[in-house]
């Protein structure tokens, strides 16, 4: 009797578990023992795979005894081959015979000979099971960020870049050995901008009042001013630093345009202090090495002055208290590849390990 349109159901779906459907649509046919099957490689033939979200390794195990069983010709190969007992094996053929409605093996003097419908078949398991096992590396790769195309892109401020964002793709890379990453260090208002053009994944700024529409920050530190010298500075002795102790000192400070200069500057003048200010730098990196080298005394926030902790030099809290917050910048309603989620994590940890021991 002959069937048309009809579907071999080499995966069933148990009731209350997840399940990988596994179906092969073709014209079929439903026969009696003995007789013969249309081959199943022609033209008239095809193949549809539909993988659902979660997979039933029981149904996996049904394929893998299958060509088991094939290759062995006996359960008790089978079993030595997968790991399994001859009994569990004898129930799997069971299983995915009674699944497909057709018969699969013969016994003939102790060994199971394998019916025209099964050898049929045989090819197609191969497939499947090469298939799958390429699906779940391929998870993997994207995983690790080995795919070939993976790349993440970030932006970060020019102070990070010596030995903070070292430190922070070395801890990235063993997870992700196979990502290329993009380092862009720039300002806060072109970080944003890189973000808002799609340029880079996400930035690491500081939050210093308005930020571009359609980007989300994420507030992961904080900071406050801090004076920072050379370990052997006279003002060392002292627990804070204030304005009155700047008078006749030689400052090293960031440009006249940057937020943190111009607080500064308004804190000084109402204090009625004239900073002498010899050197004027765009980054706070250079402030403290300045600063190490005994050039004067740099008004800095205490987030980027303890990334330079390994320079001769020591911080004070400055008073009266200015603080900083920092934050991941992101584009509002863009989703992230877990490439990307695991740079920002690893962005996290380093600015933890950064900040302990925080003198100020």
């Amino acid at each position: 009797m002959f069937r048309t349109d009809a579907r071999l159901r080499l995966f069933d779906r148990q009731p209350g578990s997840p399940a990988l459907g596994l179906f092969v649509g073709r014209k079929s046919h439903r026969k009696k023992a003995g007789q013969s099957v249309p081959d199943l490689d022609g033209g008239a033939a095809f193949y549809k795979m539909t993988i659902q979200t979660e997979m039933d390794a029981m149904n996996i195990k049904q394929l893998e005894v299958f060509r088991a069983v094939l290759s062995t010709g006996s359960t008790m190969g089978a079993a030595k081959s997968t790991g399994l007992s001859q009994s569990g094996v004898s129930r799997l053929v069971q299983q995915l015979e009674s699944d497909l409605d057709l018969t699969l093996f013969q016994r003939v003097k102790g060994r199971l000979v394998p019916t025209p419908e099964a050898r049929t078949l045989e090819a197609e398991a191969k497939t499947v099971l090469l298939n799958l096992a390429r699906f779940s590396q391929l998870a993997d790769e994207i995983r690790t960020g080995a795919s070939e195309t993976e790349a993440v892109r970030i932006g970060l401020p020019s102070s990070m870049w010596e030995n903070f964002a070292p430190a922070m793709l070395k801890d990235y890379r063993e997870g992700f050995p196979g990502v290329r990453v993009e380092t862009f260090f720039e300002t806060t208002m072109t970080i944003q901008r890189m973000i808002d053009q799609r340029v880079i994944d996400f930035g690491f700024l500081r939050h210093e009042g308005e930020i571009s529409p359609g980007i989300r920050l994420e507030i992961v530190a904080e900071g406050r001013s801090v004076a920072v010298m050379h370990r052997e500075h006279r003002l060392t002795a002292r627990d804070v630093i204030r304005p009155e102790d700047l008078r006749g000192e030689p400052l090293i400070m960031l440009g006249r345009l940057r937020a943190h200069r111009v607080m500064l500057d308004r804190l000084l003048q109402n204090e009625a202090v004239r900073p002498d200010v010899r050197i004027e730098t765009h980054s706070n990196s250079s402030a403290c090495a300045y600063a190490a080298e005994g050039l004067g005394i740099a008004l800095a926030s205490s987030f980027y002055a303890n990334l330079y902790k390994h320079l001769p030099v020591v911080q004070r809290p400055f008073e009266p208290k200015l603080t900083q917050r920092f934050g991941i910048a992101t584009a509002e309603g863009v989703p992230m590849s877990l490439a990307a989620k695991g740079l920002m994590a690893a962005l996290k940890r380093q600015i933890e390990r950064s900040q302990v021991d925080d003198q100020a």
